[in-house]
């Protein structure tokens, strides 16, 4: 079983934002955002079905990192 860096407070990603070059804020994992009770499913459940075809084989955690100065969103793969 694979563990995520980020979301077991392993490692800290610091990302600059491309449009206006602010630090982006790490939002969490993106499939926790699919609906109310997707942050209680499965992990490698919902990496089936997240619409990224290589999460799951790959062990990659996708998540979501947003500017709070020009609320832009980006999603970063981090490798498990």
């Amino acid at each position: 079983m694979s563990i995520c860096p980020v979301c077991n407070g392993l490692r800290d990603v610091s990302l600059i934002c491309s449009n206006c070059v602010e630090p982006m804020l790490e939002s969490g994992r993106l499939m926790d955002y699919y609906d109310d009770y997707s942050p209680y499913m499965e992990i490698d459940l919902m990496k089936l079905e997240d619409g990224y075809p290589d999460t799951y084989a790959g062990h990659k955690c996708p998540h979501l990192y947003r500017c709070p100065r020009c609320q832009q969103d980006d999603v970063i793969f981090i490798k498990e």
